[in-house]
Protein backbone atom coordinates (compact mmCIF):
# COMPACT_ATOMS: atom_id res chain seq x y z
CA UNK A 1 0.00 0.00 0.00
CA UNK A 2 1.65 3.47 -0.98
CA UNK A 3 2.32 5.65 1.80
CA UNK A 4 -0.01 8.39 0.43
CA UNK A 5 -3.07 5.56 0.43
CA UNK A 6 -2.01 4.78 4.20
CA UNK A 7 -2.23 8.84 5.16
CA UNK A 8 -5.64 9.50 3.60
CA UNK A 9 -6.85 6.13 5.74
CA UNK A 10 -6.06 7.31 8.74
CA UNK A 11 -7.23 10.71 8.10
CA UNK A 12 -10.38 9.58 7.25
CA UNK A 13 -10.13 7.03 10.44
CA UNK A 14 -9.40 10.20 12.77
CA UNK A 15 -12.23 12.04 11.37
CA UNK A 16 -14.60 9.29 11.69
CA UNK A 17 -13.05 8.89 15.42
CA UNK A 18 -13.13 12.83 16.52
CA UNK A 19 -16.93 13.23 14.72
CA UNK A 20 -18.22 10.38 16.67
CA UNK A 21 -16.37 11.20 19.70
CA UNK A 22 -18.02 14.90 19.60
CA UNK A 23 -21.52 12.90 18.45
CA UNK A 24 -21.47 11.01 21.57
CA UNK A 25 -20.26 14.06 23.87
CA UNK A 26 -22.39 16.92 22.97
CA UNK A 27 -25.24 16.03 21.00
CA UNK A 28 -27.78 15.39 23.10
CA UNK A 29 -29.76 12.21 21.65
CA UNK A 30 -32.73 12.25 24.18
CA UNK A 31 -33.40 15.88 22.47
CA UNK A 32 -32.90 14.81 18.99
CA UNK A 33 -34.94 10.79 19.31
CA UNK A 34 -37.57 12.33 21.02
CA UNK A 35 -38.93 14.87 18.53
CA UNK A 36 -39.59 10.94 16.54
CA UNK A 37 -42.28 10.13 19.18
CA UNK A 38 -45.53 10.79 19.04
CA UNK A 39 -46.80 13.64 19.87
CA UNK A 40 -48.36 12.15 22.96
CA UNK A 41 -45.58 10.27 24.23
CA UNK A 42 -42.92 13.32 23.89
CA UNK A 43 -41.35 14.69 27.34
CA UNK A 44 -41.61 18.25 27.26
CA UNK A 45 -38.52 20.43 26.89
CA UNK A 46 -38.20 23.04 29.64
CA UNK A 47 -35.92 26.19 29.53
CA UNK A 48 -33.72 27.52 31.88
CA UNK A 49 -30.94 29.63 32.92
CA UNK A 50 -28.20 28.95 35.44
CA UNK A 51 -29.26 30.71 37.91
CA UNK A 52 -30.52 29.21 41.53
CA UNK A 53 -34.43 30.78 40.49
CA UNK A 54 -34.31 28.15 38.45
CA UNK A 55 -32.60 25.71 40.00
CA UNK A 56 -35.52 23.26 40.62
CA UNK A 57 -35.18 22.58 36.85
CA UNK A 58 -31.99 20.92 36.83
CA UNK A 59 -32.49 18.77 40.41
CA UNK A 60 -35.68 17.62 39.42
CA UNK A 61 -34.05 16.51 35.56
CA UNK A 62 -31.18 14.73 38.04
CA UNK A 63 -32.77 13.52 40.65
CA UNK A 64 -35.84 12.11 38.81
CA UNK A 65 -33.21 9.63 36.37
CA UNK A 66 -33.00 7.68 39.19
CA UNK A 67 -36.68 7.80 39.70
CA UNK A 68 -39.02 4.48 38.52
CA UNK A 69 -40.88 6.64 36.06
CA UNK A 70 -37.28 8.10 34.55
CA UNK A 71 -36.85 12.20 33.42
CA UNK A 72 -39.77 13.87 33.51
CA UNK A 73 -38.78 16.34 30.88
CA UNK A 74 -35.50 17.84 28.76
CA UNK A 75 -33.88 20.88 30.05
CA UNK A 76 -32.34 23.15 27.83
CA UNK A 77 -30.08 25.66 29.18
CA UNK A 78 -29.89 28.90 27.70
CA UNK A 79 -27.42 32.15 28.52
CA UNK A 80 -30.04 35.03 28.28
CA UNK A 81 -33.92 35.86 28.18
CA UNK A 82 -34.17 37.21 24.76
CA UNK A 83 -33.25 33.84 23.14
CA UNK A 84 -35.42 31.89 25.59
CA UNK A 85 -38.19 34.04 25.10
CA UNK A 86 -38.35 33.41 21.36
CA UNK A 87 -37.95 29.50 21.65
CA UNK A 88 -41.33 29.61 23.85
CA UNK A 89 -42.99 31.60 21.30
CA UNK A 90 -42.00 29.65 18.70
CA UNK A 91 -42.66 26.12 20.56
CA UNK A 92 -39.26 25.01 20.07
CA UNK A 93 -39.71 24.81 24.52
CA UNK A 94 -42.91 23.69 26.00
CA UNK A 95 -42.54 25.54 29.59
CA UNK A 96 -40.26 28.14 30.42
CA UNK A 97 -38.43 29.71 33.62
CA UNK A 98 -38.83 33.08 33.06
CA UNK A 99 -38.94 36.60 34.92
CA UNK A 100 -42.99 37.25 36.20
CA UNK A 101 -43.10 40.64 34.24
CA UNK A 102 -41.89 38.59 31.08
CA UNK A 103 -45.11 36.47 31.72
CA UNK A 104 -47.44 38.76 32.06
CA UNK A 105 -46.07 41.12 28.91
CA UNK A 106 -46.42 38.12 26.63
CA UNK A 107 -49.64 37.80 27.57
CA UNK A 108 -50.61 40.63 27.39
CA UNK A 109 -48.90 40.76 24.02
CA UNK A 110 -51.29 37.74 23.12
CA UNK A 111 -48.75 34.89 23.67
CA UNK A 112 -50.62 31.94 24.84
CA UNK A 113 -48.66 31.25 27.75
CA UNK A 114 -49.76 30.38 31.66
CA UNK A 115 -47.48 30.80 35.26
CA UNK A 116 -47.68 27.42 37.07
CA UNK A 117 -45.37 28.21 39.99
CA UNK A 118 -42.72 29.70 40.74
CA UNK A 119 -38.78 29.42 41.01
CA UNK A 120 -37.97 30.76 44.29
CA UNK A 121 -38.05 33.40 46.49
CA UNK A 122 -35.40 36.02 47.57
CA UNK A 123 -32.31 35.74 45.89
CA UNK A 124 -31.54 38.72 43.72
CA UNK A 125 -29.12 41.75 44.74
CA UNK A 126 -27.78 44.75 43.72
CA UNK A 127 -24.02 44.73 43.71
CA UNK A 128 -21.40 47.32 43.63
CA UNK A 129 -17.62 47.42 43.88
CA UNK A 130 -16.55 46.36 46.56
CA UNK A 131 -13.52 49.36 47.12
CA UNK A 132 -15.90 51.85 45.33
CA UNK A 133 -17.34 54.99 46.35
CA UNK A 134 -21.02 53.71 46.34
CA UNK A 135 -22.35 53.18 50.05
CA UNK A 136 -26.34 54.03 49.62
CA UNK A 137 -29.08 53.61 46.76
CA UNK A 138 -28.77 57.58 46.38
CA UNK A 139 -25.11 57.08 45.53
CA UNK A 140 -26.58 55.26 42.53
CA UNK A 141 -27.79 58.55 40.90
CA UNK A 142 -26.00 59.15 37.41
CA UNK A 143 -24.22 55.45 37.36
CA UNK A 144 -24.83 52.46 35.22
CA UNK A 145 -26.63 49.69 36.45
CA UNK A 146 -26.63 46.14 34.64
CA UNK A 147 -30.30 44.16 34.60
CA UNK A 148 -31.03 40.89 32.95
CA UNK A 149 -34.05 42.19 31.05
CA UNK A 150 -36.18 45.25 30.79
CA UNK A 151 -39.18 42.49 31.32
CA UNK A 152 -37.14 42.09 35.19
CA UNK A 153 -38.34 42.01 38.78
CA UNK A 154 -33.94 42.99 39.04
CA UNK A 155 -35.72 46.19 37.32
CA UNK A 156 -38.24 46.42 39.37
CA UNK A 157 -36.62 46.31 42.48
CA UNK A 158 -34.33 48.72 41.52
CA UNK A 159 -37.27 51.22 40.74
CA UNK A 160 -38.50 50.18 44.47
CA UNK A 161 -35.22 51.13 46.05
CA UNK A 162 -34.96 54.54 44.11
CA UNK A 163 -38.34 55.47 45.33
CA UNK A 164 -37.57 55.06 48.72
CA UNK A 165 -34.76 57.20 48.44
CA UNK A 166 -36.12 60.18 46.79
CA UNK A 167 -34.07 58.98 43.18
CA UNK A 168 -36.77 59.17 39.80
CA UNK A 169 -36.53 56.82 37.23
CA UNK A 170 -34.23 58.71 35.26
CA UNK A 171 -31.53 58.91 37.80
CA UNK A 172 -30.06 55.51 36.87
CA UNK A 173 -29.11 54.06 33.81
CA UNK A 174 -30.30 50.62 32.89
CA UNK A 175 -28.29 48.17 30.58
CA UNK A 176 -29.57 44.86 29.66
CA UNK A 177 -27.14 42.25 30.08
CA UNK A 178 -27.15 38.18 30.06
CA UNK A 179 -26.80 37.16 33.38
CA UNK A 180 -23.13 35.16 33.22
CA UNK A 181 -21.64 38.73 31.75
CA UNK A 182 -22.59 41.04 34.79
CA UNK A 183 -19.83 39.90 37.32
CA UNK A 184 -16.73 40.27 34.32
CA UNK A 185 -18.11 43.54 33.54
CA UNK A 186 -18.37 44.62 37.01
CA UNK A 187 -14.43 43.94 37.69
CA UNK A 188 -13.79 45.75 34.21
CA UNK A 189 -15.20 48.87 35.56
CA UNK A 190 -17.69 48.59 32.36
CA UNK A 191 -20.67 49.11 34.42
CA UNK A 192 -21.28 50.42 38.37
CA UNK A 193 -23.16 48.06 39.65
CA UNK A 194 -25.85 45.37 38.56
CA UNK A 195 -28.97 44.17 39.62
CA UNK A 196 -29.37 40.62 39.39
CA UNK A 197 -30.08 36.75 40.71
CA UNK A 198 -28.02 34.42 42.31
CA UNK A 199 -25.15 33.18 41.97
CA UNK A 200 -23.94 36.26 40.13
CA UNK A 201 -24.04 38.06 43.55
CA UNK A 202 -22.18 35.71 45.20
CA UNK A 203 -19.32 35.47 42.68
CA UNK A 204 -18.66 38.84 42.58
CA UNK A 205 -18.61 38.28 46.73
CA UNK A 206 -16.34 35.21 46.35
CA UNK A 207 -14.02 36.53 43.74
CA UNK A 208 -13.23 39.81 45.87
CA UNK A 209 -14.23 42.39 43.72
CA UNK A 210 -17.81 42.76 44.29
CA UNK A 211 -20.15 43.71 47.72
CA UNK A 212 -23.94 43.47 48.17
CA UNK A 213 -25.68 47.24 48.20
CA UNK A 214 -28.64 45.45 49.76
CA UNK A 215 -30.63 42.14 49.09
CA UNK A 216 -33.93 42.18 47.27
CA UNK A 217 -35.98 41.39 50.34
CA UNK A 218 -35.07 44.69 52.38
CA UNK A 219 -37.21 46.81 49.41
CA UNK A 220 -39.72 43.26 48.64
CA UNK A 221 -40.95 41.22 51.31
CA UNK A 222 -41.65 37.37 49.72
CA UNK A 223 -39.62 38.50 47.25
CA UNK A 224 -40.07 36.44 43.54
CA UNK A 225 -37.96 36.27 40.95
CA UNK A 226 -37.92 33.55 37.67
CA UNK A 227 -41.38 31.63 37.26
CA UNK A 228 -42.86 28.55 35.62
CA UNK A 229 -44.70 29.11 32.38
CA UNK A 230 -45.76 26.32 30.05
CA UNK A 231 -47.66 26.95 26.54
CA UNK A 232 -51.42 26.82 26.96
CA UNK A 233 -51.94 24.06 23.86
CA UNK A 234 -49.61 21.59 26.30
CA UNK A 235 -52.29 22.55 29.33
CA UNK A 236 -55.09 22.13 26.92
CA UNK A 237 -53.46 18.78 25.28
CA UNK A 238 -51.43 17.55 28.01
CA UNK A 239 -52.55 18.81 31.64
CA UNK A 240 -51.61 15.20 32.95
CA UNK A 241 -47.94 16.39 31.46
CA UNK A 242 -47.62 19.48 33.24
CA UNK A 243 -48.96 18.23 36.46
CA UNK A 244 -46.38 16.07 36.48
CA UNK A 245 -43.66 18.90 35.69
CA UNK A 246 -45.44 20.84 38.57
CA UNK A 247 -44.88 18.37 41.11
CA UNK A 248 -41.63 17.26 40.29
CA UNK A 249 -40.59 20.78 40.38
CA UNK A 250 -42.39 20.96 43.82
CA UNK A 251 -40.60 18.68 45.28
CA UNK A 252 -37.30 19.45 44.43
CA UNK A 253 -37.95 22.71 46.22
CA UNK A 254 -39.27 20.55 49.37
CA UNK A 255 -35.95 18.32 48.77
CA UNK A 256 -33.67 21.80 48.45
CA UNK A 257 -35.30 22.85 51.92
CA UNK A 258 -34.50 19.89 53.67
CA UNK A 259 -31.09 21.43 54.71
CA UNK A 260 -27.53 22.06 54.15
CA UNK A 261 -26.16 18.49 52.95
CA UNK A 262 -29.34 18.82 50.20
CA UNK A 263 -27.74 22.05 48.87
CA UNK A 264 -24.63 21.13 49.34
CA UNK A 265 -25.41 18.15 47.29
CA UNK A 266 -27.25 20.05 44.69
CA UNK A 267 -24.53 22.73 44.36
CA UNK A 268 -21.91 19.58 43.15
CA UNK A 269 -24.32 17.78 40.37
CA UNK A 270 -25.91 21.51 39.42
CA UNK A 271 -22.45 23.15 38.79
CA UNK A 272 -21.02 19.94 36.93
CA UNK A 273 -23.33 18.57 35.11
CA UNK A 274 -25.99 21.66 34.33
CA UNK A 275 -24.34 25.22 35.05
CA UNK A 276 -21.02 24.40 34.13
CA UNK A 277 -20.02 26.84 37.14
CA UNK A 278 -17.93 25.43 40.12
CA UNK A 279 -19.67 23.77 42.88
CA UNK A 280 -18.19 26.10 46.12
CA UNK A 281 -19.87 29.10 43.69
CA UNK A 282 -23.71 27.62 44.12
CA UNK A 283 -22.59 26.25 47.77
CA UNK A 284 -22.09 30.17 48.66
CA UNK A 285 -25.39 31.16 47.38
CA UNK A 286 -27.31 28.30 48.27
CA UNK A 287 -26.00 28.18 51.85
CA UNK A 288 -24.15 31.60 53.16
CA UNK A 289 -26.86 32.00 54.91
CA UNK A 290 -29.47 29.09 54.31
CA UNK A 291 -32.52 31.66 53.83
CA UNK A 292 -30.21 33.91 50.90
CA UNK A 293 -32.79 31.85 48.86
CA UNK A 294 -35.94 30.02 49.62
CA UNK A 295 -37.88 26.81 47.53
CA UNK A 296 -41.04 26.76 49.43
CA UNK A 297 -44.11 27.85 49.50
CA UNK A 298 -44.00 28.53 45.33
CA UNK A 299 -47.28 28.61 44.48
CA UNK A 300 -48.58 31.90 42.52
CA UNK A 301 -49.63 34.09 44.91
CA UNK A 302 -52.02 36.90 43.54
CA UNK A 303 -51.08 39.67 45.72
CA UNK A 304 -47.38 39.05 44.85
CA UNK A 305 -48.43 39.19 40.84
CA UNK A 306 -50.76 42.44 41.20
CA UNK A 307 -47.78 44.19 43.18
CA UNK A 308 -45.62 42.79 40.07
CA UNK A 309 -48.20 44.14 37.21
CA UNK A 310 -48.75 47.27 39.15
CA UNK A 311 -45.55 48.19 39.37
CA UNK A 312 -44.78 47.41 35.62
CA UNK A 313 -47.39 49.88 34.71
CA UNK A 314 -46.03 52.58 36.91
CA UNK A 315 -43.03 51.97 34.87
CA UNK A 316 -44.13 52.27 31.77
CA UNK A 317 -43.43 48.41 30.51
CA UNK A 318 -47.48 47.06 30.86
CA UNK A 319 -49.95 49.07 28.79
CA UNK A 320 -52.85 47.85 30.18
CA UNK A 321 -53.96 46.07 33.33
CA UNK A 322 -54.26 42.21 33.34
CA UNK A 323 -56.46 40.46 35.91
CA UNK A 324 -54.27 37.50 37.78
CA UNK A 325 -56.40 34.51 36.12
CA UNK A 326 -55.88 35.62 32.47
CA UNK A 327 -51.69 34.84 32.98
CA UNK A 328 -51.92 32.09 35.69
CA UNK A 329 -53.39 28.61 36.38
CA UNK A 330 -53.39 27.64 39.71
CA UNK A 331 -54.64 24.29 38.98
CA UNK A 332 -51.45 22.52 39.01
CA UNK A 333 -49.56 24.34 42.14
CA UNK A 334 -53.31 23.38 43.85
CA UNK A 335 -52.88 20.02 43.31
CA UNK A 336 -48.90 19.68 43.80
CA UNK A 337 -49.55 21.20 47.29
CA UNK A 338 -50.02 18.20 48.70
CA UNK A 339 -46.76 16.53 47.34
CA UNK A 340 -43.74 15.89 49.43
CA UNK A 341 -40.04 16.48 49.02
CA UNK A 342 -38.12 13.41 46.72
CA UNK A 343 -37.23 10.65 48.99
CA UNK A 344 -33.88 10.53 47.46
CA UNK A 345 -30.36 10.25 49.69
CA UNK A 346 -27.62 11.48 48.48
CA UNK A 347 -25.25 9.42 46.10
CA UNK A 348 -28.22 6.34 46.36
CA UNK A 349 -28.52 6.11 42.74
CA UNK A 350 -32.25 5.67 43.68
CA UNK A 351 -35.50 8.01 44.16
CA UNK A 352 -38.75 8.11 44.86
Amino acid sequence: MKLRTKILICAIGWLVLVSGLHAYLNVNWAAVLNDYRPIAQRKITVAYLPVTCQLTCPVTDYISKYSENGELFLPRMFQGFPEMKEALISNKVQAAFIVAPMAIELVAQGVPIKVVYLGHRYGSAVVVRKNGPIKTVADLRGKTVAIPSRFSDERLILFRAMKVSGMKPGDIKMVEMAPPDVSGALAAGAIDAFSMGEPFPSQAEMAGYGRVLFQARDYWPDYMSCILVVRQDLIDQRPEVVQTLVDGIARSGLWLDKGKPQRDDAADFVGRFYYHQKPALLRWALTKPMDRVTYSPLAPRKADFDMVRDLMMETGILKKKLDFSQYTDTRFSDNASIQTAWKYEIGSGVAR
